[in-house]
């Protein structure tokens, strides 16, 4: 069964086709720009590598130019659009209607539709590709599958918020979670690689956005990002948990908008707005020559991530694992070090040799008298999607 697998963003389409059950990546690509004159489109199979540069005026020309490149005559990997069985959807944000994946109707549509108010950056690039996938791969199922399902099932300690009931019995204001795909795929693959299906773990998923997530029995039971993807850790361009006190300071001294308030929050603070960077290779960089800002920025961020490690192994009552995953989890040895570093009483202790190497597959970077477990574990999201698309939809 080949089964597309799209994650539709504001200004970008990632793709792969992925053969099943046999998780083969046939092809895999990214349309990027997409609203300028000098888009560009990323395509690779088994033999062949392409770079495109072309005006992309919209997602229904980039999906289009998708659909072109996996049928051409030279490079192509199938022959007609309706060789692919089902095209798999990330949606950020699906409320408290979606805990499983979904094949698509008008009425899910509308469902998605009407939770634009609870992710309206995410929602509407998701939903477009959605419409423009259905247009272009007419005989293919579509399936939605949501970020927020994977965290469903956080008991209503974890979920509740201390304002009035009526707010979440009437507004459905609480805890939704995000990054539900990722944290779900790398502890799934933990357990396997622990022999140990009812592991207490702490999945630490870093990237320009972040988050952490208890999970126990296969299950999310508690989690960092709550109402909105802005809570909790220090992100790229996002601030992470706030003092609301904050807010309403600056929106009353510098009369603030709302608009300028979320700007500011989401794309104007975290490390950006600590160090005037905000990619953590270049505050990196800059650390290790002695900029200030760059080496106290670091000390936040894995200061931040070492209280929630305390919260969460007291919510677990114990802890098997902690998993590194996302592009600084995976790859940043200097943050998982600084994280890992004076952790002694939760029983980590770190290998510096192992986590100095780069290597593609899950692995323990722990010492042998660690009682703790320290994973790397790869994200595929998209693998993720395929194989759920697969069980359900098959």
């Amino acid at each position: 069964m080949k089964i597309l697998v799209i994650n539709s963003g504001s200004s970008s389409i990632k793709f792969q086709l992925i053969e099943m059950p046999s998780e083969t990546v046939v092809a895999s690509g990214l349309v990027e720009r997409i609203g300028l004159e000098d888009g560009a489109i990323h395509y690779k199979d088994q033999k062949d590598k392409i770079s495109l540069t072309l005006p992309i005026p919209n997602h229904a020309t980039g999906l289009a130019q998708v659909a072109k490149m996996l049928m051409d005559e030279k490079t192509g990997v199938i022959k007609d659009v309706a060789e692919i069985d089902l095209v798999g959807h990330r949606v950020v944000h699906g409320g408290k209607k979606f805990s499983d994946p979904v094949e698509v109707t008008q009425e899910i549509k509308d469902k998605i539709r009407d939770l634009i108010l609870l992710a309206p950056l995410h929602n509407p690039p998701n939903l477009d590709g959605i419409e423009v996938a259905e247009k272009i791969f007419t005989k293919s199922k579509q399936i939605a599958l949501f970020d927020t399902a994977f965290h469903q099932s956080l008991p209503a300690v974890a979920y509740k918020y201390a304002i009035s009931n009526k707010f979440l019995t009437e507004d459905n204001v609480r805890v939704y979670g995000f990054h539900g795909l990722s944290h779900k795929y790398v502890t799934d693959r933990a357990v396997e690689f622990l022999d140990k299906p009812d592991a207490k773990l702490i999945s630490i998923h870093l990237g320009n956005g972040c988050s952490m997530t208890a999970v126990q029995n296969g299950k999310s039971l508690d989690h960092t990002l709550g109402f909105g993807p802005n809570d909790g850790l220090i992100m790229g361009t996002r601030s992470g948990a706030i003092d609301q006190s904050v807010i309403f300071f600056l929106m009353d001294k510098y009369n603030y908008t709302k608009e300028e308030i979320i700007t500011i929050l989401s794309k104007e603070s975290g490390m950006l707005g600590l160090t005037g960077y905000s990619d953590l290779r270049d505050i990196e960089a800059q650390a290790e020559q002695g900029n200030k800002d760059c080496i106290l920025a670091l000390e936040m961020n894995a200061y931040r991530v070492k209280k929630f490690i305390g919260a969460y192994t007291a919510a677990l009552n114990g802890l098997d694992a902690i998993i590194f995953t996302a592009g600084i989890g995976e790859n940043s040895s200097t943050i998982r070090k600084m994280i890992c570093d004076q952790m002694d009483y939760f029983g980590i202790h770190l290998d510096q040799e192992l986590n100095a190497e780069r290597l593609p597959h899950i692995r323990s970077i722990n010492t042998a008298n660690s009682k703790t477990k320290i994973l790397i574990v790869p994200t595929n999201e998209e693998l993720e999607i395929a194989t759920e698309c697969y069980s359900n939809f098959k």
